[in-house]
């Protein structure tokens, strides 16, 4: 997975009007991430897939809320799948394993609160 601008955090990005699809470029046969906010409580985390990317199937300790700010993609969760569009969203329960794979090109603000 590549790494997007690791300059790009809450102190360059603070007091400024941004639109968050502006912040991260997809990039042919990638997964592009840009990490917006990590802090020890959870982190705000961008995303650009490339249409047939994705992330295999996996679980993580902590609920996620995946937002699609662009594209469409599908995202498996405990075996269910659901189809998300620009300006829907999802939330990834903790501890159950889930999946996404680009439709089309896609980009989404990943969630993840760890308390």
């Amino acid at each position: 997975m590549a790494q997007g601008n690791k300059e790009a955090d809450a102190s360059t990005l603070a007091e400024q009007v941004l639109k968050m699809a502006d912040l991260i470029e997809y990039q042919e046969g990638s997964v592009v991430s840009r990490t917006i906010i990590e802090q020890k409580t959870g982190t705000l985390t961008l995303f650009a897939f490339a249409a047939g990317q994705g992330l295999s199937e996996h679980t993580a300790p902590f609920d996620a809320l995946v937002h699609l700010l662009d594209g469409e993609a599908e995202i498996t969760i405990a075996g269910q799948r659901y189809r998300l569009r620009e300006g829907e969203m999802v939330i990834m329960p903790a501890n159950k394993p889930h999946a996404l794979k680009a439709i089309e090109n896609f980009k989404m603000l990943l969630v993840m609160i760890r308390s």
